[in-house]
């Protein structure tokens, strides 16, 4: 035997073959697909990132691979040959089982949506006052248009519809599990799930292609206007219950948290789960204390706003002057139809005086929504030890060079 081989059932292979082998055995990452290197990684296991903020607003929809990246546990490897999804209704004896093929069959559908993770702009409320989680910047968020089946043409097989009254809430058990074979499961409210105008779709494609393994091949249930977390990828199982889920990311993870509230006293599970999301907005171009070329007096300013429930944006605020005088922006993209739907992003951009011989200046945005919810404006009063659901107006301060 050679000194640098070692010996395995099926023959020889290298050392450094056999130390990869043995990784693969124990690490349960080891086959995650690979990531856009633009991605700023705050995990590796698993993965988590998000691109920079001026390339995620170059394009209404996000391209799939700076699209950002939350997981919770390790990408499932799926055979499309072998996958099924199983829905079922509790306590009655009856499961429909769904191959890719069968849900193939379906009606085909397309949503454009924005998903944003509830910790977006966390790292902001680090700079306050240290928070628990992923410190996200402004760009755990982006758009895309799903395409998939309809939700309520899924439940319909199995006679669940808009009449179904005995069941309030549908939970979607991910293929993605932990060391103890913990599936990621959460819920939405029934009510959501079989609303025709609620959009909910399983998707297999994403801006047109088929969805990949980050974004949850070969199934994601795509809810429109609410957070991401129960936006489930690597769908394995729906299910019709009377009761929210009891997993951990339902009752102990995803809460909207008191500013005040103690987390080793907390009771969260008595704290309603996250759905809908507020209305926000954030400064993508320039970027927080970058020099800015002041030009006729105006300083160019770019971003995002998006309500979450389908509630359309309808104006963008800045100022430069701490408020004292605002600033309409003007919108280059948004989707404008009938509907009263409004699942994607608007996209804007704001001139914005500054004074001659300022050396440096902070800027404030705000977004309004059509139901005239604006963005709180400042951090202190909704800051909470989780650093979730911060909309606070978004403040940079750049330096101006004439």
């Amino acid at each position: 035997m050679l000194l640098n081989e070692t010996i395995f059932p099926l023959g020889n292979v290298s050392e450094e073959v056999s130390k990869h082998a043995l990784a693969d055995m124990t690490d349960p990452y080891a086959h995650d697909p690979k990531r856009h290197k633009v991605l700023h990684v705050h995990t590796e296991k698993p993965f988590n990132g998000e691109p920079p903020a001026g390339l995620l607003i170059e394009q209404f929809y996000t391209p799939n691979d700076i699209f950002y990246v939350r997981n919770h546990l390790p990408v499932p490897e799926v055979d499309l040959e072998t996958y099924e999804l199983e829905v079922e209704i509790e306590n009655i004896d009856k499961i429909k089982k769904l191959n890719f093929a069968d849900i193939l069959k379906l009606p085909k559908y397309t949503v454009s949506a924005t998903l944003m993770c509830a910790g977006n702009r966390r790292s902001e409320m680090n700079k306050v006052k240290e928070v628990k989680g992923l410190n996200w910047g402004a760009s755990s968020i982006g758009n895309a248009t799903w395409t998939g089946v309809r939700l309520v043409d899924v439940l319909k097989l199995i006679g669940v519809d808009d009449n179904t009254k005995e069941y309030s809430h549908v939970h979607f058990e991910g293929l993605d599990r932990d060391t103890a074979s913990n599936l990621y499961t959460v819920s939405i409210p029934l009510s959501k799930a079989v609303n025709k105008d609620g959009d909910v779709l399983l998707a297999y494609e994403m801006n047109g292609q088929p969805i990949s393994r980050d974004h949850g091949f070969p199934i994601r249930v795509i809810v429109p206007g609410t957070v991401g977390a129960r936006n489930v990828k690597w769908l394995g199982r729906i299910l019709i219950a009377k009761d929210e889920c009891q997993s951990h990311w339902q009752q102990k993870d995803y809460k909207g948290v008191p500013p005040s509230a103690d987390p080793s006293r907390i009771n969260l599970s008595k704290l309603a789960s996250i759905q809908d999301l507020p209305v926000i907005s954030a400064i993508c171009k320039p970027s927080n204390e970058e020099v800015v070329k002041v030009e006729n007096g105006f300083i160019t300013v770019k971003g995002y706003a998006w309500s979450g429930g389908g509630r359309k944006i309808i104006r963008v605020d800045l100022t430069t002057d701490g408020g004292k005088e605002w600033h309409v922006a003007n919108f280059d993209h948004q989707i404008d139809h009938e509907s009263p739907r409004h699942w994607s992003w608007t996209l804007w951009t704001a001139k914005v005086p500054v004074s001659k011989g300022q050396k440096t200046v902070e800027v404030w945005a705000k977004a309004i929504d059509s139901s005239y919810n604006s963005q709180p404006d400042t951090i202190d009063n909704i800051w909470n030890y989780r650093g979730f659901l911060n909309n606070a107006f978004h403040r940079i301060r750049v330096n101006l060079t004439f």
